[in-house]
């Protein structure tokens, strides 16, 4: 691995990061909020950082290529410095320590939602703008991720990408990855755009709405409220930001084939019409759960249980009711919705309905095959037959990604949390959703945690953000090997 290409790509993404704080340095010269000397700092340090690892760096497009092991390592380590830059804001301003910094930081480029701090509304403007914006960005890095990136790894999500139609193969949506980018970013930005004008029209002032489709569309659940959805209590509002987390849980690439072919195809591809069949039948059992086991109308059952559903499916985490006081049978079923997320190619988290399926079809043709074990059986989806080879890497990554969350929550026992805050912050964190159960609770906050609790769900988050095979394969000795190529 040439590390010298790691480090010029990854100085890529720091200079960005620093140009777009430079938005809210100035929102805070034009409020005058008194943080304007904090963005202006933070910009520094970015272009710095960014300048000596370009100085160290070395890139050359027309003779040189990015093999798979720097594309994970760019991709890694990326989101790690990302993650410590973007949470500075909150520690040059006092609001948060050092580690309680990154672990704000790695919540907002990983799209969780998440936070440390004790009173969202108390920030200044610029610093709340910046936390929308910072997961906003990081909804759109995911896509872009999955869409060059992820595709390459043979274990980790070679079946999640999409291009002629849905299913598992390598194919590209573009030929140039520039271009596919490009595509994404209009797309993204355009859902961004809709929703904000629609939350407007609904009600809420332009900064919220705003804030509100950033959180929405990126899956990340950022709210400008300390008890986030909940403050406007306004079924127009909820309904909106309800069609948007099931947009947003799609595979971006469809809504290229949508320009072409009509909305048809949103129908027709496999994993995102099981995604509705989920989100509806799941809100159905809940709603009946909760309207014979609470005080609620039936309405109000359906109001909140369709948009419980759709956050917790889509991982976005918006809160819209206290579900801590729902039936366990109820909350039990949410919980289950931090395993499934939303589809592959989106900005969704989770181990992604199109593995849920594969995985319900091979227990099924094995199933059949122990009542006729001479007969061929094939595995399907989208009507082609998948291979062995992605059959067993759907498999892995299961069984890997339940393995991550019991180490994980031992870790983060061991931290001294309850068992309870143990498995359901881990599960929050590394599934993208950021809502919990328990002492953590509804919002996900995480103040009362240890510096050593946040590194730990710090790790949890970059595990599920980037498929867990991107981050552990780098503990492989043989990816360090300087001179092999692959």
């Amino acid at each position: 691995m040439d590390i010298r290409i790691v480090a010029y790509l990854t100085a890529q993404m720091v200079v960005c990061l620093g140009g777009v704080y430079v938005i809210p340095w100035g929102m805070s010269m034009y409020f005058q909020d008194g943080c304007s000397d904090v963005f202006f700092t933070c910009v520094f340090i970015c272009n710095l950082i960014g300048y000596l690892l370009r100085h160290y760096g070395r890139f050359n497009k027309f003779t040189q290529s990015i093999s798979n092991r720097e594309g994970v390592a760019t991709a890694t380590f990326s989101w790690i410095l990302c993650a410590a830059l973007a949470g500075m804001p909150y520690w040059m301003t006092g609001e948060l320590d050092l580690s309680s910094s990154f672990f704000e930081g790695m919540s907002a480029v990983t799209t969780n939602g998440v936070t440390a701090l004790e009173s969202i509304q108390a920030l200044p403007v610029s610093v709340l703008f910046w936390r929308g914006i910072t997961h906003w960005l990081g909804g759109l890095g995911i896509i872009v991720v999955f869409i060059s990136l992820l595709p390459r790894m043979a274990g980790g999500a070679v079946h999640l990408f999409v291009a002629e139609a849905t299913g598992f193969n390598e194919d590209r949506l573009l030929p140039r990855l520039r271009s596919t980018a490009r595509i994404l970013f209009f797309i993204y930005s355009a859902l961004t755009v809709a929703e904000a004008v629609l939350l407007f029209i609904c009600g809420m002032d332009l900064f919220d709405a705003v804030n509100h489709a950033m959180a929405t569309v990126a899956t990340a659940g950022f709210s400008t409220y300390d008890n986030g959805i909940m403050h406007y209590n306004s079924p127009l509002i909820e309904f909106v930001i309800f069609i948007f987390m099931v947009l947003a849980g799609a595979n971006f690439a469809l809504y290229y084939k949508v320009y072409y072919k009509g909305w048809r195809v949103l129908w027709e591809d496999e994993e995102f019409r099981y995604f509705l069949y989920f989100v509806f039948a799941t809100s159905c059992f809940i709603t009946l759960a909760v309207y014979l086991g609470t005080e609620q109308s039936f309405w109000e059952s359906v109001r909140h249980s369709f948009f419980m559903v759709a956050a917790f499916s889509s991982t976005t985490g918006f809160v819209s009711t206290n579900y801590e006081q729902w039936p366990a049978i109820a909350k039990l079923a949410l919980v289950l919705l931090y395993f499934t997320g939303g589809c592959a190619g989106s900005t969704a988290g989770g181990i992604k309905i199109a593995r849920f399926v594969v995985l319900v079809r091979m227990t099924i043709v094995e199933l059949k095959r122990v009542l006729h074990p001479k007969m061929l059986f094939a595995v399907k989806f989208e009507g082609k037959p998948l291979t062995i080879a992605v059959l067993s890497s759907i498999s892995r990554f299961f069984f890997l990604y339940v393995i991550s969350v019991v180490v994980l929550s031992v870790m983060f026992a061991a931290t001294g949390v309850s068992l309870t805050e143990a498995i359901f912050g881990v599960m929050a964190c590394i599934s993208s959703c950021g809502v919990a159960f328990g002492g953590i609770g509804m919002e996900g906050e995480f103040v009362h945690i240890s510096a050593a609790g946040k590194m730990v769900l710090a790790l949890a988050m970059l595990l599920g953000r980037l498929e867990i095979y991107t981050v552990l394969v780098m503990l492989r000795k043989e990816f360090w090997h300087v001179n092999s190529r692959w």
